[in-house]
């Protein structure tokens, strides 16, 4: 029997806020996706004037993050030609991200979920990802 440690929809919110938060700081609207364990969406903010496309690439990042465990610009290190993880990007139906802007949520060492960030550079999305990060790890307790 396993025991899950799973983000629930409040804490998924907050990571939203501490993004959305940043998002207004820059001035650049973002879509903000939440994921949990395993990469299904918890929760999702398209904010006013956050692109069309950012839709989707957002909560993909959120799934790389959260169900490979892994930070999407840790695979664009490793997706370049030459590289054993080159094309890693098709796998999953094309839902692995290597563009910046996912992390995963860790808490307890365990990775409960992940955020996904999309609409600005690649810089950008990582930071309000980071700040929604550090938002939830100072609001939950």
């Amino acid at each position: 029997m396993l025991t899950i440690k799973r983000l629930d929809l409040a804490e998924a919110r907050l990571l939203i806020e501490g993004a959305a938060e940043k998002a207004r700081e820059i001035g650049v609207p973002m879509c903000i996706a939440i994921t949990d364990e395993s990469g299904n969406l918890i929760a999702f903010e398209r904010m006013d004037g956050g692109k069309i496309t950012s839709v989707t690439i957002a909560q993909d990042k959120s799934f790389t993050a959260s169900a490979a465990k892994k930070a999407t610009h840790d695979y664009n290190a490793v997706n370049v030609p030459g590289k054993l993880a080159f094309g890693i990007h098709t796998e999953v139906g094309g839902r692995i991200s290597s563009v910046g802007g996912g992390l995963p949520v860790i808490v307890d060492g365990e990775v409960v979920g992940g955020i996904g960030i999309s609409s600005g550079t690649p810089q950008q999305d990582m930071d309000c990802a980071q700040a929604g990060i550090d938002y939830f790890e100072t609001k939950r307790g």
